[in-house]
């Protein structure tokens, strides 16, 4: 009826999988896999990952590490890969580096900070005025508010 542990140490483990986290399936804590994932369900926890691929059903909380990732659900954190794919009922509220590609279809809800990684290269021109704009924007304090008197009119 159960397999002893010895012949379980003897079997090769395939690594290059796709594993699933159903709908009704919730786990805590980090995982790490050199395989691919597909997400349906919560997971509360970073993500290391060859690829992702989050359905409508699917939620995270958490930073998610990758080559490819495709988000269809909702995800809460940092996302950093080569291939970033969010598709239109996605829901993102956090930051996107990539590397290679980022596709965004129309309806996609993004709150965060999107930004190509460099492949080794220097920054460019752009880049830094870019950086130096935002952190300007950020030193900026917010105008005080006026008392508006009104007036009224002569009859």
């Amino acid at each position: 009826m159960f397999k002893s542990l010895r012949s379980i140490e003897g079997s090769k483990i395939n690594h290059s999988g796709r594993s699933y986290v159903g709908e009704t399936m919730q786990l805590e804590g980090d995982l790490r896999t050199s395989g691919s994932i597909d997400v349906a369900g919560l997971i509360n926890g970073n993500i290391f990952v060859s690829e992702i691929t989050v359905a409508e059903t699917g939620s995270i909380r958490g930073t998610i590490e990758a080559a490819t990732v495709e988000i269809n659900g909702h995800l809460e954190g940092k996302i950093s890969a080569d291939i970033v794919i969010v598709g239109k009922t996605a829901v993102i509220k956090g930051d996107i580096f990539f590397k290679n590609s980022l596709k965004t279809e129309e309806g996609a809800d993004i709150e965060g900070y999107i930004k190509r990684i460099n492949n080794g290269k220097s920054s460019s021109e752009e880049d830094i005025t870019i950086e130096e704009i935002v952190e300007r924007t950020e030193e900026v304090k917010k105008p005080k508010p006026m008392h508006v008197v009104q007036q009224k009119k002569a009859v």
